[in-house]
């Protein structure tokens, strides 16, 4: 059988092989050809049933071919016998039967059954010639192949086989008007478009050979528009002449011809197939063309009329209003999938995780001015709002690393200058506000359209190397809080203590034995007086402090730590991977790749829960009140500070304008690649409009300001790729673009919202987990950038490096120095992020 690669039933009888591209003998297609040339050809043939057909067949035959009425009856008698297909079974039924079988231990006991479709089929019983057999039918409604058939799917027989009767071959092509439905014929229930039948007299595998080039042809799209539109017989031939001229032959002796060739993970298409030039042909122009084959160009952006200038104020913010108002109710319709819920359950805890970090370092840097509570309300209300109106909903709005390093600098100045922070950094809002306001009004964001894959791919392996780093460096952080006892011997263990001393505040005789973890110590029971034991926390709380060699000593907690950081992120890669497995059925594949970041989170949250150990925890705030009590929830614009402050506030402005620009419309830019073949359109100046808005609020309110996070966003979108359901034997899922919704979004926030009252089952999920998560997200965003194919490459000798299609096109020397340039970029991009000169960042970029 056919679908995209042939399949063989294997010489034991039992099961289908696996699927391959078929190997076929050049001699079959010229025999073909000839039988083509000389047998009954019949192009759209009104028939209902298959012994119509037959009689039409054998009725329309050359006078000077025609046979004789004794021969045409057991022909017709021959032909209309029932096949019987080989069943796709179970590994329950395959072991049901092994052990209830009658035929079981006798090789030649049970029929031999063979597919209507494949080169010499077995016949079986004699059936009704009008009517199907009822079992037949019933078997192809529970043939679970079915399932792997693409919905308007039409199925094509060919019967070859030889018949000791026959003096010559007799051979017919037949292409129904209509689709028919055959009965039985079929191994599913299909309706059947085209018949090819050879029956001959006995000759050594000829008959089977040209069978499987005819069915090979049929499967073969442009093959498939020839038969489909071919009006005479001629037209049929050219169509093999066609196929002739694209064949590729293999010399016998560099092969084995009985190898079966595996089917590619990505087949060209019919329109690329028919191009003029070859691939290998074209000409060595620009390499982001050639590069399409490999990883499509982050600067292959959707950009038809999405960022062409109206030459009118707010032309392209109508134009971007007008594109996604059709689309809104299905942004919600669109969102009702099991796989929508994984990506809501996945970006929350990463979006939890980082409100966190951002938050605890903005309290760090503004002595609580801004805090986790306010990175929590903040996050949530500007995420939702913009999920709900924005012109690209799948974007995550978050904290950034560059404006934390504005505020930071924004707020050592104003502390050096006596300015009342808050205050000052209101009036920046309003001007970056009112700047991204005009932007938007003289359709700035056309500018997107010059963003090149260098910028591109520099800011987002930026983006994703801050991810790894932090998440590394939390980690690191760790070994400081819970301090490993690299002095620790174990034939040392008696002489190891920890006292509570109290003696200067209270009793000079009350002393405390704490020894965390550890029993106590004979040595450490007999002391000369009355001992109350405290634990630590105890002994601290009443303003003692503690003695001893082992007072410092965390059992556990660092190694568990490094432990389960890893074991998330390792599973975060094998259960993603898992939807290639060859394990269990595509259905369990796909459930549990879709889940793979909430399995390895609950895995790692239960291990934890196992051993006990007091690892660091998810920390969420339980009450709405400001992390800094000397503020309020509204930040007023007049009475702190002098009256000139809103108008120098004008200059910082600038560079936060430039800042939210080119990380707004770069993230943009690469969530809306080509690649990932969204179907709604972009809205660029919807979305500035919108975080530009949002700037006012959050400056009025006191809340961190918020801009797309690019990492985020991107584990955003690949948390919701579409695959096709069916795929035929072999044949990888069809990537069909992305889920695209507000759905998930507007539920993330909300959840980030209801954080706060659900304290008491976050503090369960240990923070080492989702530093693995921060590390896996990284990961994969560094390696959904051909910079990384191209950095790889810098350290392959040539003979080993893959053929990537840019490296046909474009000098090897050229691509390295490509690549070493982008390297240095990155560079002192880097080094600039973590100097004090971070607040030209944007500048450079």
């Amino acid at each position: 059988r056919w679908i995209k690669f042939e399949e063989n039933v294997e010489d034991g009888g039992e099961r289908w092989s696996a699927p391959h591209v078929p190997a076929l003998p050049l001699h079959s297609l010229f025999q073909l050809r000839t039988c083509l040339q000389k047998g009954t050809v019949l192009l759209d043939l009104n028939a209902a049933s298959f012994k119509e057909i037959i009689d039409k067949a054998l009725s329309g035959q050359p006078r000077e071919a025609e046979l004789q009425p004794a021969l045409r009856e057991r022909l017709t008698a021959l032909l209309l016998l029932q096949p019987q297909h080989q069943s796709t079974k179970s590994l329950l039924q395959l072991l049901t039967e092994l052990g209830l079988s009658p035929c079981r231990g006798r090789r030649h006991g049970c029929p031999t059954r063979h597919p209507s479709t494949a080169s010499s089929p077995r016949l079986a019983q004699p059936q009704h010639p009008e009517y199907p057999a009822a079992t037949s039918l019933s078997f192809q409604l529970r043939n679970p192949f079915k399932k792997k058939v693409p919905p308007g799917t039409e199925a094509a027989h060919v019967a070859v086989g030889e018949v000791e009767f026959l003096e010559k071959p007799f051979t017919a092509f037949i292409r129904l008007r209509h689709g028919v439905s055959l009965g039985s014929l079929a191994e599913v229930a299909l309706p059947s478009r085209f018949l090819f039948i050879l029956l001959g007299p006995p000759k050594v595998k000829a008959y089977h050979e040209v069978g499987r080039a005819m069915a090979t042809l049929l499967t073969d799209e442009l093959f498939q528009r020839v038969a489909r539109q071919a009006e005479h017989r001629e037209d049929l031939i050219a169509g093999i002449e066609a196929f002739l001229d694209e064949l590729i032959v293999l010399p016998p002796g560099k092969w084995d011809p009985s190898a079966r060739i595996p089917p590619p993970s990505c087949l060209p298409s019919p329109r690329r197939r028919t191009a003029v030039d070859l691939p290998d042909q074209q000409p060595h122009g620009n390499g982001d063309k050639a590069a399409g084959g490999d990883r499509a160009s982050p600067g292959n952006l959707c950009s038809g009329e999405e960022l062409e200038r109206t030459g009118r104020l707010f032309g392209g913010l109508l134009r971007d209003i007008r594109r996604k108002a059709p689309w809104y109710g299905s942004d919600f319709s669109d969102a009702l999938h099991p796989q929508c819920l994984s990506a809501v359950l996945y970006i929350y805890l990463v979006t939890v995780t980082n409100a966190i970090t951002f938050g605890g370092m903005l309290g760090d840097a503004t002595t609580n001015m801004q805090g986790v509570l306010e990175s929590f309300l903040g996050t949530a209300f500007a995420g939702f709002i913009f999920c709900l109106f924005s012109g690209q909903p799948l974007t995550i709005l978050s904290s950034t690393g560059p404006v934390l390093v504005f505020e930071r600098l924004l707020f050592s100045f104003s502390q050096d200058h006596s300015l009342d922070y808050l205050e000052f950094r209101l009036w920046i809002g309003l001007w970056v506000a009112f700047f991204g306001m005009v932007l938007v009004a003289t359709e700035a964001s056309h500018l997107v359209r010059y963003f090149t894959r260098f910028t591109e791919e520099g800011f987002c392996a930026l983006i994703s190397l801050i991810f790894i780093y932090d998440s590394l460096k939390k980690m690191l952080s760790l070994a400081e809080a819970f301090p490993i006892n690299w002095q620790y011997r174990l034939d040392n263990v008696t002489s190891y203590s920890c006292t509570c001393n109290l003696r200067r505040l209270f009793n000079p005789n009350l002393t405390c034995l704490t020894t965390p973890h550890l029993p106590p110590l004979p040595s450490m029971q007999s002391t000369p007086t009355t001992q109350v034991r405290l634990s630590r926390t105890q002994c601290l709380d009443r303003g003692g402090h503690l003695l001893g060699t082992s007072c410092q000593y965390v059992p556990d907690v660092t190694l568990i730590s490094f432990l389960l950081f890893g074991g998330t992120f390792l599973s975060c890669i094998a259960l993603k991977r898992f939807r290639s497995s060859r394990y269990f059925p595509a259905g369990v594949r796909k459930l549990v790749s879709d889940f793979a970041v909430i399995l390895a989170i609950l895995t790692s949250c239960t291990v934890d829960a196992v051993l006990g150990l007091e690892t660091p925890k998810l920390l969420v705030p339980s009450e709405l009140k400001p992390t800094n009590p000397s503020r309020g929830w509204i930040v007023y614009p007049f009475g702190a500070n002098p009256w000139w402050v809103c108008l120098v506030s004008a200059v910082p402005a600038v560079l936060v304008t430039i800042l939210i620009f080119m990380d707004q419309q770069i993230t943009a830019v690469i969530l809306n690649r080509r690649e990932y073949k969204l179907q709604k359109g972009a809205g660029f100046h919807l979305d500035l409009l919108c975080v530009s808005l949002l700037m006012v609020i959050t400056s009025v309110t006191g809340l961190p300001w918020y801009v797309s996070a690019t990492v985020i966003s991107l584990a955003h979108v690949e948390s919701l790729r579409k695959e096709s359901a069916t795929s035929a034997p072999g044949e990888h899922p069809e990537f069909l673009g992305i889920r695209e919704q507000r759905l998930t979004g507007l539920a993330i926030f909300i959840l980030m919202g209801a954080s706060v009252f659900m304290a008491p089952v976050l503090k369960h999920i240990p923070m080492p987990v989702l530093y693995g998560v921060f590390l896996h997200m990284g990961v994969a965003a560094l390696n959904s950038i051909q910079l990384m194919d191209r950095v790889r490459l810098l350290l392959m000798p040539a003979k080993h490096q893959p053929d990537l299609v840019y490296l046909r096109h474009v000098p090897l020397r050229r691509v390295h120095l490509f690549t070493v340039i982008q390297l240095l970029c990155l560079a002192l991009l880097w080094v600039l992020k973590s100097t004090m000169a971070a607040i030209i960042f944007p500048v450079m970029v």
